[in-house]
Order: structure tokens, then C-alpha cells, then sequence
């Protein structure tokens, strides 16, 4: 999207574009652009390195450790930071469970958990989806019992991402069992993956990758401490932090590094003479302006404090598509290379090393996993009710 830069909007694009290439580490940046990245290691050395400038958590006020970026300062850096080979970006510290610790958290709460949130020294995941209650979310079953100081939790949690590499958990449980509506019966907690009772199960993805976990809780005992705001009103809370996860869910940046790549794979196999793949290519491109410039707005009024539901969910909705268009497009640019190895996955016999040019390995299961985009944080059918029921009124 390009739109008029004052001076210093310009100097502080340069100043990213600079702390990047200066700091990236050259073995973190080969690994990406090979599809070999150590995930949590390389995200880890990253993050510390922005953590110095306050770039870890651009969007948090400065006295937690953020660097209070306006919303077009924090388009522009997610705009920077994506045109060179970084890791990928885990949304779980400082872009979800970060802002409802700073925002509805006890001053103990936000002087224990934000500072290792911040600087990556804690990993989180997200325990919402359960069995039988993903996009149904009020329907969750994982219950609570109090017991003196602490709540005794019992329940399973689904399609967890990254848990394997989680610390800590931020977790919806059910601590009303009476006839209220299910979302007033929901309260929001934080405990430590160590902590006895946790079994994590392994859900290898399409892509064969270990993405996501299925979580079983077992007589955990969770301190009442570590409870955010009040008693069953964890439901007030998920709905704030949702509103970052489908922003985040979005991608606007990582799709703008996709596009470019894309212009240059075409370039290199000739495809740029293409008429019918360009034309495909350059309306998604469009598309993806339009999607920018509603990413603007969205964070324009998150800085003035308004609030935002729809907006958050048609971001998520055209987000997930356009990231889907992108895929399908590079495993076009394949052509021949990818044809007969993408319905086959990776066992193919034949190693995809010496058989891939550089700049499609990790196309097919870039492909694959993207297929959940539409239904993970929501599935998008969720979020056209979600626009109804906000605008129309339905």
C-alpha cells in the first residue's frame, strides 16, 4: 500500500530498515528463506534483539517495555520488518495475553508476567478450543473448582498451538455451574505448564508438522492469585483478547512479503509473461491494498480507545483468504517442480532439498497448513455472524 511518507515517517522506516539488516542474525535469515528454522530458538534470539528497542511488543505503552507506536508507526514497522527473512511471528505473549495482563490485571500480575512476556524469557499458548466447543467457545466444558486459595481444574483443550513450547497457559475454564448463560460462568486463568496434572498430546498437522497440541488437565491446582479480573467474568476478557488474535490472524504484512516473493518467482521461471497468472496475482495484490487500508483504520481507532468487533472480524475473514490465494499462487509458480509432489505430502522418496529450488521449499506446506487459516481463531462463518449481528443487527 503506498501512501504519502512525511520526513519523519521516512526516518523511522530507515531506522527499522537499518536495525534489521544490521541485527538479523545471518543464520537465523538462511534457515528462513530454507524453510529450516529452529522455531522456538531462532523466534527467541529475535524477539530479545527487538526487546532492545522496545520493537518485541510495538503496540504496548512504554512503561511496560513497548515502544507506543502509533497505528501507522505500527504499519509501517509490520510492513519493514516483513520484507527480509524473519522468523515467524508467535502471537500468544505480546500480542494477545500481554495486553489483557497491562489492561485488567492486579499491579502484582503486571510486574510478574509482563517483563518476561516482553523480552520472550516466557512462552504462552492459548487454551480456548476444546472438544466439541471451537468456534461454539461459550460451550466449553473445562471446569474450575474452588478449593481454599485455589481453583482444581479439570478438562481438555484442543488444537493448542505450540504448547510443546509453552511455559505458561492462559486459560478459559467454567467456575459457575448453575442456569446462567454459559458466558457468565467463565473466568480467566494463568498457570504454569509444569504445573502437576498437564499431559500434552501431540496433533501432527496436513503439513506433517507439530503445530498444535490437544491439552489434558487433571486435578491441576491453579492459584486464585493467578485469576485475571474478576470471577466469572473471564468471558469479558477473551472478547478483548480476541479482537488482537483476529488482527493478528490477518497477516497484512506476511502477505505483502508473499506478494513480492511471488513477483520474483515469476520473474525467475518465466512467468511473469504469463498472462493468466499475472492477472491472478495483480487482484490479489488489490485485494490485499484494500485489506491494508482497512488494517489502517482498525488500528487507527484501537489507538483512540474506540472499540472494535466487526472490524477485527472482516480483517480476520479477508486476511485468511488472501493468505489461502497467496499459497494456491506459489504452488502454481511450482509448476512442474511441485505438480506431482503436493498430493502426496512429504514421503514422497525423493529428497525435496535436491528436487526444490530454493525459493519454493516450504510452498506445499505453507499451502497445507493455511487451509486452517479460515477456521482457526474462529472460523469465518463465526465472524460473518459476528459482522451481522454488529452492523445489521441480525
Amino acid at each position: 500500500m503506498s501512501l504519502p511518507l512525511s520526513p519523519e515517517d521516512l526516518a523511522f522506516q530507515a531506522e527499522v530498515r537499518q536495525f534489521v539488516e544490521e541485527n538479523l542474525p545471518a543464520d537465523i535469515a538462511a534457515r528462513q528463506l530454507e524453510h529450516k528454522g529452529d522455531y522456538k530458538g531462532d523466534y527467541t534470539r529475535w524477539m530479545k534483539l527487538l526487546a532492545t528497542k522496545g520493537w518485541s511488543a510495538p503496540h504496548w505503552p512504554k512503561e511496560h517495555g513497548g515502544a507506543a507506536l502509533t497505528a501507522w508507526q505500527r504499519h509501517l514497522f509490520d510492513e519493514e520488518v516483513q520484507r527480509h527473512p524473519v522468523p515467524f511471528a508467535a502471537p500468544f505473549g505480546t500480542t494477545m495475553v500481554g495486553p489483557v495482563i497491562y489492561t485488567f490485571g492486579t499491579p502484582e500480575q503486571k510486574a510478574r508476567f509482563l517483563p518476561g512476556t516482553v523480552n520472550f524469557d516466557t512462552w504462552w499458548c492459548q487454551g480456548y478450543s476444546e472438544p466439541g466447543s471451537g468456534s461454539d467457545l461459550a460451550a466449553l466444558r473445562t471446569r474450575a473448582d474452588r478449593d481454599g486459595d485455589d481453583y482444581v481444574v479439570n478438562g481438555t483443550k484442543i488444537w493448542t498451538s505450540y504448547a510443546q513450547h509453552a511455559d505458561w497457559i492462559f486459560c478459559l475454564v467454567r467456575t459457575a455451574f448453575d442456569d446462567r448463560k454459559p458466558q457468565q460462568g467463565i473466568s480467566f486463568l494463568l498457570f504454569d505448564m509444569k504445573t502437576p496434572g498437564i499431559e500434552i498430546q501431540p496433533i501432527i498437522s496436513i503439513d506433517g508438522q507439530h503445530h498444535l497440541n490437544m491439552v489434558h488437565f487433571n486435578d491441576v491446582r491453579v492459584p486464585v492469585d493467578q485469576r485475571i479480573g474478576e470471577e466469572n467474568m473471564g468471558w469479558t476478557y477473551a472478547k478483548f483478547l480476541l479482537q488482537y488474535e483476529r488482527f493478528g490472524i490477518a497477516e497484512v504484512g506476511e502477505s505483502q512479503a508473499r506478494v513480492t516473493k511471488l513477483r520474483q518467482m515469476a520473474r525467475e521461471q518465466g512467468l511473469d509473461t504469463d498472462e493468466t497468472y499475472m492477472q491472478a496475482l495483480s487482484q490479489t495484490e488489490i485485494e490485499l491494498q484494500a485489506l491494508a487500508g482497512t488494517n489502517l483504520r482498525y488500528l487507527a481507532a484501537d489507538a483512540q480507545g474506540k472499540p472494535v468487533g466487526a472490524e477485527a472480524s472482516a480483517l480476520k475473514i479477508r486476511g485468511s483468504e488472501i493468505r489461502q490465494q497467496l499459497t494456491e499462487l506459489a504452488i502454481a509458480a511450482g509448476g512442474s517442480y511441485l505438480g506431482p509432489l503436493a498430493g502426496y505430502g512429504r514421503d514422497v522418496g525423493s529428497n525435496w532439498d535436491e528436487v526444490l529450488p530454493a525459493h519454493l521449499r516450504g510452498a506445499a506446506d505453507d499451502y497445507f497448513f493455511s487451509r486452517a487459516a479460515s477456521i482457526y481463531g474462529g472460523s469465518n462463518e463465526i465472524q460473518r455472524n459476528v459482522i451481522a449481528k454488529a452492523t445489521l443487527g441480525l
